[in-house]
């Protein structure tokens, strides 16, 4: 069934959904909102966009051009539903392609100065119930159309030569993304990790990457949703504010 949902935090933007697909997650709202856009970012893209959450986001924190590549068709009708809706036709493009593909064009290569990506994170066959989901899903879920080392090596091909990547994952996958971010030259320069509570180990991770960039990591203020008691963090709330231009 299709749906119109406000954005966690951000009443300024509306985005459809329908609840038979994979619904955006608040590991994509926390993405967007560890993500610093440069004056310097002419060129801006979200890969994996699925129902265009990313950049829905991302376009009050600049008025730069946003483009999304999304390979399921029918998540890319509900992205442009939800641009149409907020009035972003002229600010927000949705690309209907395989990430691979686009990476192949000779027009992207080192053309993009930020990229970002909430990836499929578990590995094909990884989970029990692999088997028992959707299409849409596994796709969404799984790395069944494109692995972490593929997508890595795209975004190398379409990044400027002091382009950021900036990437939600696993946090149990650190260490692979970090030695396949620096076997293609993407230097690791700030790292944030998520924690449910404070008491639990971090299951997310949030990773900013330079191309070419300088040995010199950060490591941000670990973000912590709730308190022990259930409520939400100071962190939290925060994040859930209206963010204002």
């Amino acid at each position: 069934m299709e749906v119109l949902n406000d954005i966690l935090g951000y009443k300024n933007r509306k985005i459809y959904q329908d609840t038979d697909f994979f619904s955006f997650s608040l590991d994509s709202v926390v993405l967007a909102n560890f993500v610093k856009i440069r004056v310097r970012d002419k060129n801006i893209v979200d890969l994996g966009c699925g129902n265009g959450v990313i950049p829905l986001i991302m376009s009050l924190k600049t008025e730069k051009k946003i483009l999304g590549v999304e390979l399921q068709e029918k998540l890319c009708i509900l992205a442009n539903k939800s641009i149409k809706y907020n009035n972003l036709d002229n600010q927000i493009e949705i690309l209907n392609m395989n990430i691979k593909d686009f990476a192949s064009l000779s027009d992207n290569i080192n053309k993009y100065d930020l990229v970002t990506c909430n990836p499929p994170y578990f590995k094909v066959n990884e989970k029990k119930n692999y088997f028992n989901e959707s299409k849409e899903k596994l796709i969404a879920r799984h790395e069944v159309e494109l692995n972490l080392e593929d997508l890595i090596f795209c975004v190398k091909k379409i990044l400027s030569s002091d382009g950021n990547f900036v990437m939600v994952h696993r946090t149990d996958r650190l260490l692979e993304i970090i030695d396949l971010l620096r076997k293609e030259k993407i230097e690791p320069k700030r790292i944030q990790f998520v924690y449910e509570k404070a008491s639990k180990e971090s299951n997310l991770v949030l990773i900013e990457g330079q191309m070419n960039g300088k040995v010199g990591l950060k490591i941000e203020k670990p973000f912590i949703m709730y308190n022990e008691d259930g409520s939400c963090t100071e962190e939290y709330e925060k994040m859930l504010v209206e963010v204002a231009k």
